[in-house]
């Protein structure tokens, strides 16, 4: 009602949705006016690859259109082309769907489906073993690939709690085993483990979490 622009972000977990059981998670995706997808993220694309679909381009072509006389062509004056120098601010673009397409083409549907099934029950076992240890608690719902937990400090204080978590992840990710990286929720500091590598198998999993578990054993000692 009031003509904003609704932009739906699904640049990691978008790619869930060629499952057909993770497709609810974009119902009513058809009242946006953007969707954006990054393939590079969790697609088996090679950096930088996204995908974006516009339901009405004209927005974008008469916000960011140019039309010199030395850019006037037959096809472009005809519409017969789509020109997308007219969708960015750059008159050109690598061939980024080349990439996109030669995925397609070597993984197809039911592999890259597989692939993206497998990583969802990898990162299910991790926090299945960080609910296991009564030193953790997991902060938010993990729907993908993606799991939010901490640490908890024996010392009710949050400024302390995060510090701690702090610790943990400069301690871990300086073992060069694993990179983990956080957010903030609701104040809270938040470790966030995602599985997203092609090679990544339930070992990798394991020694992940066994890392974390010695970090946090050393700094609980020492705190």
């Amino acid at each position: 009602s009031n003509g904003l622009w609704f932009h739906v972000d699904a640049a990691y977990a978008g790619s869930a949705c060629i499952c057909p059981e993770f497709r609810h998670f974009i119902d009513g995706v058809e009242l946006a006016n953007s969707f954006n997808m990054n393939a590079h993220k969790w697609f088996l694309t090679n950096f930088d690859c996204s995908a974006l679909w516009v339901k009405e381009r004209s927005a974008l072509v008469q916000s960011l259109s140019t039309n010199p006389e030395y850019l006037k062509n037959k096809a472009s004056q005809g519409n017969t082309v789509v020109d997308y120098k007219d969708w960015q601010i750059p008159l050109g673009r690598r061939f980024r769907s080349l990439k996109l397409w030669m995925v397609f083409r070597l993984y197809g549907l039911e592999n890259l489906r597989t692939y993206i099934r497998s990583h969802i029950e990898l990162a299910n076992k991790f926090e299945q073993l960080v609910k296991l240890d009564p030193r953790f608690e997991v902060v938010a719902p993990r729907n993908f690939s993606l799991v939010c937990f901490r640490l908890l400090s024996t010392q009710k204080d949050l400024e302390c709690s995060n510090r701690l978590n702090r610790e943990l992840l400069d301690a871990v990710n300086s073992t060069g085993k694993l990179f983990i990286s956080h957010t903030v929720l609701s104040e809270k500091y938040v470790l966030r483990l995602a599985v997203g590598a092609p090679l990544t198998e339930e070992r990798h999993v394991v020694s992940a979490w066994e890392t974390l578990q010695e970090n946090a054993s050393a700094l609980l000692v020492r705190n």
